[in-house]
């Protein structure tokens, strides 16, 4: 099964990501920085600088301790998932921006077909492996990410960039996998671990 699902995330997401043309060397790096100023009182320079906000979540609460190490393990393993495909999310929410500029520019529809498929053709050669190395778990992390970073779900993307058969073509795919193009990203509720963790790399606490 996961031998199929690697098959699937590389031709699946150029239709998604068709505008992540770009080497992996430029994935953003999650490195927040601090600003930093000087201000001279009494002929002494004394630095000033702005701290980054803390988050802090309530420690959850175990029935057991055998409980509260399956919650640790699966602590881990969730961010390290995270780590691995957040650039790939980050990544779609910039490019989408600017595919969808281009296509604002681009009136033609015949030059945005070309346009998509030259982005397209890129984005397989430049990620067919990397992807290939996700495995199912990461996959369905990255659809959940990239909803939460660009506001629109993978079949929306898709279905905006292929239109409506390629959507369905892919959605059918997902499913047989266990999975949904249409997977939402849940905040408050499937996804509330996750997002805490997210709001902890974000701000450099991970």
């Amino acid at each position: 099964m996961k031998a199929l699902f690697t098959c699937f995330l590389p031709c699946f997401l150029p239709c998604l990501l068709a505008a992540l043309a770009v080497p992996a060397a430029a994935l953003p790096q999650n490195r927040p920085s601090l600003a930093a100023i000087a201000v001279n009182e009494n002929g002494d320079t004394i630095p000033h600088v702005r701290l980054q906000p803390v988050y802090c979540f309530a420690r959850p609460r175990f029935k057991s301790a055998r409980q509260e190490r399956k919650y640790y393990r699966e602590h881990a393993r969730m961010v390290y998932n995270m780590k691995k495909v957040y650039p790939y999310a980050q990544l779609a929410k910039q490019k989408l921006a600017e595919m969808d500029a281009e296509f604002v520019r681009l009136t033609d529809d015949k030059a945005k077909k070309a346009y998509v498929k030259q982005m397209e053709k890129e984005l397989f050669r430049e990620f067919e492996q990397p992807l290939r190395k996700l495995t199912i778990s990461q996959g369905r992390m990255l659809i959940k990410l990239i909803d939460r970073e660009t506001g629109r779900t993978g079949y929306q993307i898709v279905k905006e960039l292929r239109g409506g058969f390629s959507a369905f073509f892919w959605q059918s795919v997902a499913i047989i996998f266990d999975s949904s193009l249409k997977t939402q990203f849940d905040p408050d509720g499937q996804d509330q671990l996750l997002n805490q963790l997210l709001f902890l790399y974000e701000n450099g606490q991970l």
